[in-house]
């Protein structure tokens, strides 16, 4: 049934990516209504998925004795990189009058345990509302099949109504890492070190704000981030990894902000 569906959805698209470029009138409107259609039909196909995949998981784990894991700690794979210098110096230059730079952000590809944070009850700062921890959940979903701009919708509205939350603040901050929202990105991450005492949270964001000084070239700045951060978690390895990276390489940076850290909650 779906793969018929998504073979007729893929027909329609191929038609409309080859008939699009020369209509005119009211032919473009037309074009432009069917492919709204196909746009609501795969947003509907995706939050169904979403929704499937958290009632099949938390079932496979009731069934097998294991302590139900919460929507809030659906983790992105670990192989979502912005790889691209290039890219990234493109995208600040059409999105603000910053001068593009050619660093390169990462995150963390092998996660490690945090000694430091052992001693805090990091569940405390994870208690969500039912109805608001599936808004969470489904953000997670998008964050984890990299549609960032979807996931930054519903971990904005979760926010907007919770903004005690600083689980869906430390999820919105990191996707705007992802969409390079800088500016938005660093004002989450300033509030989200003033509201939790998880010495996890507060390395990531002093590292994500020593990574946004660095690519804006403040180095003096960005460097007394990224000590910052190692101070609150020493077993977060990525603050030196960037703050010897700043030293050695000011001007070809390829910075770590600690994006699958959150396989860690």
């Amino acid at each position: 049934m779906f793969q018929q569906m998504f073979e007729a959805m893929n027909e329609m698209l191929d038609h409309l990516i080859e008939v699009y470029p020369t209509a005119t009138g009211d032919q473009k409107l037309q074009y432009d209504e069917q492919m709204a259609t196909l746009k609501k039909m795969s947003d509907s196909l995706v939050e169904q998925w979403i929704d499937f995949e958290e009632k099949f998981s938390c079932f496979v784990e009731q069934q097998s004795g294991s302590p139900e894991v919460a929507p809030s700690k659906i983790t992105p794979p670990p192989s979502m990189a912005m790889e691209s210098s290039t890219e990234l110096g493109e995208t600040q230059a059409a999105s603000s009058s910053v001068p593009s730079v050619p660093e390169t952000v990462k995150q963390t590809e092998k996660p490690e345990p945090a000694a430091a944070e052992e001693a805090y009850n990091a569940e405390l700062d994870m208690e969500v509302p039912y109805e608001y921890a599936m808004m969470i959940s489904k953000g997670q979903g998008y964050y984890k099949l990299f549609m960032f701009s979807d996931a930054a919708t519903h971990f904005q509205s979760a926010v907007s109504t919770l903004p005690e939350c600083n689980l869906a603040r430390l999820y919105l901050a990191m996707t705007n890492m992802h969409l390079q929202n800088w500016s938005e990105a660093q004002r989450h991450f300033q509030l989200l070190i003033s509201l939790t005492d998880y010495p996890k949270w507060r390395a990531l964001g002093y590292n994500a704000l020593g990574c946004i000084q660095a690519i804006y070239m403040n180095m003096e700045q960005a460097e007394r981030f990224f000590l910052k951060a190692y101070e609150t978690c020493p077993s977060f390895k990525d603050p030196l990894n960037n703050l010897k990276c700043c030293k050695e390489t000011p001007q070809q940076l390829s910075l770590f902000f600690g994006s699958t850290e959150l396989c860690c909650l």
